[in-house]
């Protein structure tokens, strides 16, 4: 991902991360920052070892888009504790159909969440079932609910849905887990209400390999989805 204006579907979230993003500041700097900040936190939350790998994911019918449109609340259970989001269908009312749709038909058990960033974006990424970041259900709709050019358009607790291009949303989404600036391009659907620091001491530690974009090191799987 880095600086690439390139859309691919492994770089689903941030294909048109602009060159700007990160002028003026390194992303080392950055990592360190985020990194101290949740050495504590890390310390905090217990995860259990995973048992998901990557796997096809099961053939879910797209819902059918017909009020009443409701707010939703997911609770995505994950190997490192509960995170809780308050999801909008009024301002996101095709995405949050959708991902109610997906969760009911167990289309993210034993998922694993495939991607972290850690600077310039902070973000956890998760929703593929094939953990390859370029899985996604037999359809798609357009984007609803994008922010206002402004800095930080997606803050901390925001949920979003990944792309790999306008009105391509399908499974994969973000979770936000520190303030970001990105281009408004991404559907935010939904606000995290609970486990927020369950994602910071994720981020704290880092990826697999030790870059700024990679898969989390804190294997996360994302084990059941209720909604309500």
């Amino acid at each position: 991902m880095g600086v690439s204006m390139k859309i691919t579907k492994r770089t689903a979230l941030v294909g048109v991360l602009a060159a700007t993003l990160l002028a003026g500041v390194p992303e080392t700097s950055q990592a360190a920052d985020h990194t101290a900040k949740g050495k504590a936190t890390a310390s905090a939350i217990k995860c259990h070892p995973v048992t998901a790998v990557g796997h096809q994911p099961p053939q879910i019918t797209p819902p059918a888009v017909k009020p009443p449109f409701k707010n939703r609340t997911f609770t995505f259970t994950t190997n490192c504790g509960d995170i809780v989001v308050a999801a909008d269908g009024q301002k996101a009312q095709l995405t949050v159909l959708a991902m109610t749709a997906l969760a009911k038909g167990g289309y993210f058990d034993q998922t694993l969440c495939h991607r972290l960033t850690t600077a310039g974006l902070f973000v956890l990424q998760c929703g593929d079932p094939t953990a390859t970041g370029s899985g996604g259900p037999q359809f798609t709709y357009r984007d609803e609910n994008l922010p206002t050019v402004t800095t930080n358009d997606y803050p901390a607790g925001i949920v979003a849905m990944a792309n790999s291009g306008a009105n391509t949303n399908g499974s994969q989404f973000f979770f936000v887990y520190s303030d970001t600036t990105l281009p408004p391009s991404y559907t935010r659907w939904g606000t995290i209400t609970k486990g927020l620091d369950i994602l910071k001491a994720i981020a704290a530690q880092g990826t697999v390999n030790g870059s700024t974009d990679g898969t989390p090191k804190q294997a996360v799987a994302i084990e059941k989805v209720s909604v309500r």
